[in-house]
């Protein structure tokens, strides 16, 4: 194509996604509908438990609630895509349609960050300061906080779609991931991004850094207050109530630092979007699995809606 594409045009894009033989694409294939069907329904399980069992209307499961949206809506927004692909070998997306991946992706990775950053300050509140939780940890705080930020993502990923339609693409549609992503939409891009460029590495900072650090800041509190409980089970009973939360944290923060962290090159672009697919498609699963298999509450809840069901038979 020599043609430009801008925000004004039907043109489409390319996504490059993963090379590999027919085999591989139809294991692909598998893979990603496995890992889709259980993203959705594992997250979906834990908003209907949620809503349905009243033991659980605690702020904590609130985020928790809300965390679960967020990773069904980064989910959503990329896997139906990726999974056309491998079955299809149909690269294509229109323009517009990428401007809308990129908005739900952006939307829901902001959402995801910020339930997390609350979710640490419930356990501090939880642990550190047992006694005036629930004064400080009112409804309409708790509900203020996440809509604040939900507010906050779909303001910054509109900002962001925005800026990234008026922008040219002359010498290349291809777009060397297996979705929209903005790093990967720019890096194709003629218009001159440079002062883009700089504006998201500075967001970035202030939204994932700040709220990685604050993550951190609480924990260390969690722990330090943990350390001070003079009962063994005490300190294991308090653990055991962040724990899930924790290993969250985890598995999301390691592979996005880890790939805005190290060096770009051409040979590490295969290696980026692998990366991607972790912390895109992986995490989004994983997490509803985190909670239920480490979740003592949300497991009785589970019984108790069980044996509830079968009394109604």
């Amino acid at each position: 194509m020599n043609d430009c594409l801008n925000g004004s045009s039907n043109h489409e894009f390319t996504i490059v996604a993963f090379s590999m033989s027919s085999s591989g694409q139809l294991g692909l294939s598998l893979g990603i509908f496995i890992i889709y069907l259980i993203t959705v329904l594992g997250n979906l399980a834990i908003v209907f438990l949620v809503y349905f069992v009243p033991k659980l209307h605690t702020p904590m499961y609130f985020f928790l609630v809300n965390l679960a949206i967020a990773d069904i809506t980064s989910t959503c927004t990329c896997a139906p895509k990726l999974l056309f692909i491998t079955l299809t070998r149909d690269h294509r997306i229109y323009f517009s349609c990428c401007m809308i991946q990129l908005y739900f992706f952006i939307f829901g990775a902001d959402g995801e960050v910020f339930m997390l950053t609350s979710m640490a300050y419930d356990r501090y509140l939880a642990i550190c300061k047992p006694l005036q939780y629930y004064v400080i940890m009112r409804k309409n705080v708790y509900i203020a906080m996440a809509a604040s930020c939900w507010l906050f993502g779909a303001f910054n990923s509109l900002l962001h779609t925005l800026l990234t339609s008026f922008l040219q693409f002359c010498n290349s549609h291809e777009i060397n991931n297996f979705f929209c992503d903005l790093n990967s939409v720019l890096a194709i891009s003629t218009t001159n991004t440079e002062s883009q460029k700089i504006f998201i590495f500075f967001e970035a900072c202030i939204i994932f850094l700040v709220q990685f650090i604050l993550t951190i800041i609480s924990y260390i509190c969690i722990f330090s207050a943990i350390l001070k409980i003079r009962s063994s089970a005490g300190r294991m009973k308090a653990f055991s109530s962040c724990t899930s939360h924790l290993i969250t944290v985890i598995l999301y923060y390691v592979p996005v630092l880890f790939l805005y962290l190290k060096s770009n090159s051409e040979e590490s672009k295969e290696q980026d979007t692998l990366i991607s697919m972790i912390y895109v498609v992986l995490v989004p699963m994983l997490n509803p699995l985190v909670y239920s298999l480490r979740n003592k509450e949300v497991w009785g809840a589970i019984v108790m809606l069980a044996n509830n069901k079968m009394l109604k038979l």
